[in-house]
Formats: C-alpha cells, structure tokens, sequence
C-alpha cells in the first residue's frame, strides 16, 4: 500500500476518518482561527489535519504510531505552522508542547479502547485547554452525560460533569472510517468550567472512584470497601457512614444516583 493510504493498526484501535462532509462538520464545529493553536490528538492519515493547518495559526499533532511518521512528514513536515509530536497521548505534557502558546482548542477522533483514560489526562491539563471538540464512540458519549439517577451514570460521567460543559453535535455512522467501526460515534463540544477551588481533587477523585467501586452495592458499602489515602482519611474522620451524614447524604443510596453538588458535601466533610 502507498504511504499516502497507510493501513489503520488493529492493535491501536485505529479507524481513520476518510468522510469529507464529517470532516467538513468538524471543522465548522471548531472553527480553527488563524492567531490560535490547536492540538490534534491522533492525526492518522491526515485527512483532518490537511484542513486544519490551512485554517488556524499553529497545529500541534500528537500521534503514537511511528508507522505513521512518514506519511505525515510526507504532506505537512514542511509546513511552518504544524508539529509532529511522535508521543503517546496519554503521558503528553501538552501544555509544555503548544509553548509559547499559553493556550489552545483541541480536536481529536479518540480510540474507543482508551477514550475514557485520555479524558482523564485532557482534563488535568485543563490550565492550557480552552475547549475541546472531541469524537468517541456513542455509548461513551451517552454515559459521559448520563445525568443523576441514570443507570448509565458512572465515574466519567461525574468526571467531565464536574470541570465541563459538555454539548452533543452530530452521531457519525461507521461508513464514514477506514475501516469500519462495528459502532457508532458521536462527536461532541467540551468547553472546561470555571476553577472550582472549593473541590479538592486530591480527594475528589478517589472520592468518586471508590464510590462506583461497585454499582450494585451503596454508597457507604463501598466507601468502606475504599483503600490507600482515601481511606485514611475516612478512618481520620470517624468511617465511611460518620462522613456521609455529616455531607447530609443518605447512606443507602447508589454513586449513580448523586449529584456533582452531592459528591462535593462528601468530599468537604473529609477536609
């Protein structure tokens, strides 16, 4: 095959968008700008990338796979507002790679099978990302935004509800990759809220985590099932149910039925 029709990794969940009226929807949805910077995680072919290097000031592309070194090299290397960072996305200090940008938007077809591990790492480098327009698989999407009291609700959910602002645009079908998903994908606008400084993250987190250890079980079963700092911290505050009360939650209550509000009481009665 051409190094211009590279072949997509099974190993790395690739799926290369080759749909020009997606990619078209895309860009309007970003609307690159030509004094901004703006990261591309997972630049694959190039077939986004060709557009936003004629469109916005700088394009810094985070890509993992080497195979694809050549190929991007080949059509933008010689381009003087575009960046190859060969990395993994996961480890990227992507506020040290847009210097001396203080700031930039982001956009990114994200592989299903580590989706919810970037958005992690996207939002704890939220101090340089001003919004993000991000496609994941639709089921992602839906948990993501899984309000309250849904059965969908899980830690991502609270996660991304706590520091985003999150707007479903459009649902692409598996036609419009190489090759084809068996799922479909939805993409959608990520803009980060305001510093919550009364959340404390060293606890949040954890917080969060431990309380959808396991769905079935309530929120106090599984606090007191909660390990490592966390639990000292508990233990330091008189045990799981002390700590629930003093939040003003009922113990019996499963992690997918709280609000952000809700979760931010338990996490200061611990402070």
């Amino acid at each position: 095959m051409s190094a211009d029709q590279p072949i997509p990794s099974k190993r790395f969940g690739q799926h290369f968008l080759r749909d020009k009226r997606i990619i078209q929807r895309i860009i309007d949805a970003l609307t690159p700008e030509r004094d901004e910077t703006v990261i591309e995680i997972g630049p694959g072919a190039g077939a986004l990338t060709s557009q936003l290097v004629q469109r916005a000031g700088r394009v810094i592309a985070v890509e993992f796979d080497n195979k694809l070194t050549p190929v991007l090299n080949e059509q933008f290397g010689n381009l003087p507002n575009f960046k190859l960072v060969m990395a993994d996305a996961l480890a990227t200090d992507f506020c040290a790679e847009i210097a001396p940008a203080h700031e930039a938007r982001l956009v990114a077809n994200l592989p299903y099978n580590i989706s919810t591990a970037i958005l992690q790492r996207l939002i704890e480098q939220r101090a340089c990302l001003r919004e993000m327009i991000v496609m994941l698989q639709r089921e992602v999407v839906e948990r993501m935004m899984a309000p309250a009291g849904s059965s969908e609700r899980g830690f991502l959910s609270v996660l991304v509800e706590a520091y985003c602002e999150t707007e479903k645009l459009f649902d692409v079908g598996p036609g419009a990759f190489r090759p084809p998903p068996k799922v479909w994908s939805s993409v959608v606008r990520m803009r980060f809220r305001a510093e919550n400084t009364a959340l404390s993250e060293e606890l949040f987190w954890p917080t969060v985590s431990a309380g959808f250890a396991q769905k079935r079980k309530t929120i106090l079963n599984n606090l007191r099932h909660a390990s490592g700092h966390l639990a000292e911290v508990l233990k330091r505050n008189g045990g799981a149910s002390i700590v629930l009360c003093r939040a003003e939650v009922e113990l019996q209550r499963r992690a997918e039925t709280f609000t952000i509000d809700e979760w931010s009481r338990i996490v200061r009665a611990m402070e």
